[in-house]
């Protein structure tokens, strides 16, 4: 590969907002777990997209898949029924305890959806009950609602005041969740594991609890999916995990395989949007589809599932070795999501950019953890070869 010429890095500067915090590579071509900058540099990516490149960088099914579709029909909106949008509509219900679904175009958007399905439901069923409670840690996407919704005051604050309607309480905490719920709660939203927050999975017992909570108080139980579902955590989707069935999934990520997509997920009583309540434009366009149909059904074959959960071992019994060094204080998550909490902040910094340097892109996911989160489709051979370049960088 030749090397450029060309300053991306400083165009970026120039052009683009300055919202981001990049690692200073510009990555030209992915294949797989591995992806290339414009020196020709090659690197093992366990970031993924962030948890989006469920089948790997460049993945040939779903470069056919969209090839052929964007010959044959890219985009028509919702006013008009297209088979792939219904194939993934039928293949995600099928293989789940839900009976509907409402495709959209990221995290966000699914989680959004979920919010004013709640809200419906406080409206026609619990006098205009409004409250949606979630919980400290919490990341439920970047809409204002969204960061209303997000337990991490750091992402409020420059955007006060925040849309009302939300309340946060201690995550894995029954008793702080009881106490926060009154006559305007209309739902309780969790993520299964908390990922931005820090790899945090809930307790069977919370889960179960929350379950009970909003049976009891005719609440809607929402599991924010956007990045334990689609197989992450060894399951098609994260709250078979647990065995503790919600009222609505959001959606997204790992979905469409690298192609912007999401959907939530409804039972039949939480499926509250009538015509006229939501809509969008670009929402289960076929183009998405047609990527996220061969993510789910490669998903679904045999054994796909089982290998995730034999690759998690080898991923989180690799860092667990490391905690000898002292440096590795913490190590958690399930599946392929998984994050290492080291001894202080300057210290996951460090692994980072010593990790880079040796052809491993990682992530901090909070100030002294580090998230890994590499394609579901990763060799053994690249999960050992990970672990062998963080101990060299923990030494």
């Amino acid at each position: 590969m030749v090397q450029h010429s060309i300053d991306w890095q400083a165009i970026e500067k120039q052009y683009y907002v300055q919202c981001f915090g990049r690692a200073p590579i510009t990555i030209v071509k992915g294949e797989g777990t591995k992806v290339w900058d414009d020196t020709g540099r090659e690197y093992l990516d366990f970031v993924a997209g962030i948890a989006v490149n469920a089948l790997g960088h460049s993945n040939p099914q779903i470069a056919d898949a969209i090839a052929t579709q964007a010959r044959t029909l890219v985009q028509t909106s919702s006013l008009y029924y297209t088979t792939p949008q219904l194939e993934v509509a039928q293949q995600l219900i099928d293989n789940s305890d839900m009976d509907r679904i409402f495709f959209t175009n990221s995290g966000g958007e699914s989680t959004e959806t979920a919010v004013k399905a709640a809200r419906k439901h406080g409206k026609t069923s619990l006098d205009d009950a409004f409250e949606v409670i979630t919980t400290d840690r919490s990341f439920h996407g970047r809409t204002l609602a969204m960061t209303a919704a997000t337990g991490t005051p750091a992402y409020q604050d420059p955007f006060r005041p925040m849309p009302e309607g939300f309340r946060q309480v201690s995550f894995n905490d029954i008793d702080a969740m009881s106490d926060a719920i009154s006559s305007k709660t209309c739902a309780i939203m969790i993520e299964p594991v908390q990922a931005e927050g820090g790899i945090y999975p809930a307790t069977l017992d919370y889960l179960q609890q929350l379950r009970k909570l909003c049976d009891q108080n005719n609440l809607l139980l929402i599991f924010d999916e956007v990045q334990t579902g689609i197989g992450r955590l060894g399951h098609f989707l994260g709250y078979q995990h647990f065995g503790v069935q919600p009222d609505i999934i959001a959606l997204a990520k790992g979905l469409g395989g690298g192609v912007p997509i999401g959907a939530t997920l409804f039972k039949e009583h939480a499926s509250t949007l009538q015509p006229g309540d939501h809509g969008n434009t670009f929402g289960g366009n076929p183009l998405a589809c047609a990527a996220a149909k061969v993510v789910v059904e490669t998903i679904l074959q045999p054994g796909f599932l089982q290998s995730v959960s034999k690759k998690s071992d080898l991923l989180i019994d690799g860092l667990e070795k490391l905690k000898q060094t002292g440096q590795i204080v913490d190590v958690r998550g399930l599946g392929l999501l998984v994050g290492f909490e080291l001894s202080s902040p300057d210290l996951a910094d460090k692994v980072v950019n010593s990790c880079r340097d040796d052809g491993l892109i990682l992530v901090k996911v909070s100030a002294s953890t580090i998230r890994m989160v590499p394609p579901l489709t990763v060799e053994a051979s690249e999960i050992e070869a990970a672990i062998g370049i963080v101990s060299s960088a923990l030494h």
